[in-house]
């Protein structure tokens, strides 16, 4: 599983930067430089999401059932995302466009059971002897 993670963070913030700089010099038209430019942006910050939940899950020890759900949907979401993304831009196949919408919807529930794990009372872990609870 951290391997998995690891991994995913690891190619998507590649294609991330690659994305990043072939919008700038060798995107065919605004339209595709802005498809470039987003799937970057959403990329990079997954990546870094993904390698958070990575280090919350080895700190831990056990990972727990929201945050393993959050890293596979993190995971999972950013590829399909992204690179739903830069190939819509690279390419001529519209199609393409339909497994955006699936990526993003993982994003979502990535964000959302990685707030769940914020919440567990099992996943509240102070060095100080108080717990921070909002």
């Amino acid at each position: 599983m951290i391997r998995a993670w690891l991994l995913a963070a690891a190619v998507v913030g590649f294609l991330s930067v690659s994305a990043g700089a072939a919008a700038t010099h060798l995107a065919a038209g605004e339209q595709a430089a802005g498809l470039l430019r987003s799937g970057a942006l959403y990329g990079m910050v997954h990546a870094a999401a993904l390698l958070a939940v990575t280090a919350m899950a080895q700190a831990g020890g056990r990972s727990g059932l929201a945050l393993t759900i959050a890293g596979w949907s993190f995971a999972i979401g950013a590829l399909l995302f992204s690179i739903s993304l830069f190939a819509l831009a690279l390419t001529a196949s519209g199609w393409l466009g339909m497994i955006t919408p699936f990526g993003g919807m993982g994003l979502l529930i990535g964000w959302a059971s990685l707030a769940v794990h914020a919440l567990s009372d099992a996943n509240i872990h102070s060095t100080s002897g108080s717990e921070d609870r909002p």
